[in-house]
């Protein structure tokens, strides 16, 4: 599978549906205010959660455990007001958490990042690739698109600080509003 689209490549392969166009760019040819949402080596969560300057939580549009794996694809939502601000497809290593935030990511509710943070999990964040995404119908309807326009994304690996991966997540955000 091509390295910049895995894991969302594995839930279009898996849904028989053809990927959306998805370029990888450079991340200084990410406009603003992408770059700076996108363009770092941290966490989405916090990042979206100061932006927006509101809590974020998560809705689940899909999920697979397979084998010491938890496969999901999830929009990320703004607490006051349910706007998203993230699509997401994610590849978690699960034995590789601590027994309680295994149970956090069961759970589907609470971003990936707020668990790293709240339980302690010490991680580093690597921005693979920068990413300009031509949304599909799957995408433009998470995101509550009205016309489809170009939209920028990221591949990221967490990983701890051994470099043992403990998640890999394609993200791409939508326009943002008022920007």
């Amino acid at each position: 599978p091509d390295s910049h689209t895995y894991p969302l490549s594995e839930f279009y392969f898996r849904a028989k549906l053809p990927l959306p166009r998805i370029e990888i760019i450079p991340g200084d040819a990410v406009p603003e205010p992408f770059r700076s949402l996108l363009v770092h080596q941290k966490d989405m969560t916090p990042t979206l959660e100061d932006f927006h300057k509101s809590r974020i939580h998560l809705e689940i549009l899909s999920s697979d455990p397979r084998g010491g794996y938890y496969f999901r694809e999830v929009v990320l939502r703004l607490g006051h007001d349910e706007a998203p601000v993230e699509f997401g497809a994610n590849k978690i290593h699960l034995g590789a958490f601590p027994e309680e935030a295994q149970e956090l990511i069961l759970l589907e509710q609470v971003p990936l990042g707020r668990i790293l943070k709240d339980c302690e999990v010490r991680h580093q964040t690597a921005a693979k690739h920068f990413l300009r995404v031509e949304p599909d119908e799957l995408i433009a309807r998470a995101l509550e698109l009205e016309q489809p326009i170009p939209l920028y994304g990221r591949k990221a690996v967490i990983s701890d600080l051994q470099g043992r991966p403990l998640s890999e997540i394609v993200e791409i955000l939508p326009p943002v509003r008022g920007a």
